[in-house]
């Protein structure tokens, strides 16, 4: 089955063809130099963009295929979660052409999507499997019961762990993305020199919380200017991102031993860190768990990953009519 799929729910324009698991084209439009002087997605401009480029970037994807508009089968598209005006865009766009050929519509959750950029890299990995979920605006353990029912065990209580990342680098002066550049200068940790404190989360020892860990962040930066000391910016990213994979990798492992799970994906954009990857496969080595995460080019938004999902929406009979509708805030879960 030949699916179109299509991903606008913050700053990338992506559309992409898929057969199952196979992807054809994935094209990717982004627009991280023009929100980068602005320290972060502006929310209108970012609308405007897919606007401009949705047309242009769906052409060069059916070309890149080999394929033409009738040889599409069925539409998919990211309808929730994300910024509201960027993901309209995507799904009107989709509506018109699944209603022009005369195909399935399929709305696809984004985050489902992220998980599922783990098929395109892993024909073997099949659900369930325990899932840690970790972008910019999601931070979520589920478990992956199987291709479109989740469970959640864990999620954060206020920033996401991306969104710490982000705005801590943004404190630093350091350019966007924040946390992909803060990944990279990132040298040593040192823990003594920059104590930062690890978050209470309450009953649910599962679910995370990223606020206090970015304001003492920003409030140690404060501190050190008052007092005219030069803070080690480097040293400080490395200590910084120890902290949140300690708290990422440790909450993960506690859920695995839980629940019996001896498959762990990963999946979101903060999956792309370097240390989050290296020490869950130590991590994991030891355990004797299998680890999967996706590619570095399938990390981030893309429409690949929204057609594989798609794919497993639609064969459990999920399709949509012309009356779907974007959502800004939605669970992965919504329809277990």
């Amino acid at each position: 089955m030949i699916i179109l799929s299509i991903e606008s729910s913050c700053d990338e324009t992506s559309v992409a063809v898929c057969r199952g698991r196979e992807v054809l084209s994935n094209i990717v439009a982004t627009q991280i130099e023009e929100h980068k002087k602005y320290g972060g997605v502006v929310p209108e401009i970012a609308s405007r963009r897919h606007t401009e480029a949705i047309s242009q970037v769906c052409d060069e994807a059916l070309r890149t295929a080999g394929i033409t508009y009738g040889d599409i089968e069925a539409v998919a598209v990211t309808f929730a979660p994300g910024l509201i005006g960027a993901l309209l865009v995507g799904v009107n766009f989709a509506k018109g052409l699944a209603l022009s050929l005369g195909v399935p519509l399929i709305p696809v959750h984004h985050l489902r999507s992220h998980i599922a950029a783990n098929y395109i890299a892993h024909p073997d990995l099949k659900p369930p499997f325990l899932c840690l979920l970790v972008s910019g605006g999601n931070t979520v353990i589920a478990e992956g019961l199987d291709y479109t029912h989740f469970n959640i065990l864990g999620a954060t209580m206020d920033d996401a762990a991306g969104e710490c990342f982000d705005k801590a680098a943004r404190f630093m002066g350091l350019s966007y993305p924040g946390g992909v550049t803060l990944d990279k200068i990132a040298t040593v940790a040192d823990r003594e020199k920059y104590p930062l404190p690890t978050p209470k989360t309450g009953e649910n020892d599962l679910n995370f919380s990223f606020s206090g860990l970015k304001t003492a962040v920003i409030n140690l930066i404060h501190k050190a200017n008052q007092k005219g000391e030069e803070v080690d910016i480097p040293v400080l990213c490395a200590t910084l991102r120890q902290k949140v994979c300690d708290i990422l990798i440790t909450a993960t492992l506690k859920a695995s031993e839980r629940k019996g799970y001896t498959k762990i994906a990963l999946a979101g954009g903060v999956s792309a860190n370097s240390e989050l990857r290296s020490r869950f496969e130590e991590e994991c080595k030891e355990r004797n768990l299998e680890l999967y995460f996706p590619p570095l080019k399938y990390c981030g938004d893309n429409a690949a990953m929204v057609g594989v999902q798609g794919f497993y929406e639609f064969e459990s009979g999920n399709t949509a009519g012309q009356d779907l509708n974007a959502t800004a805030t939605l669970p992965i879960n919504y329809n277990s």
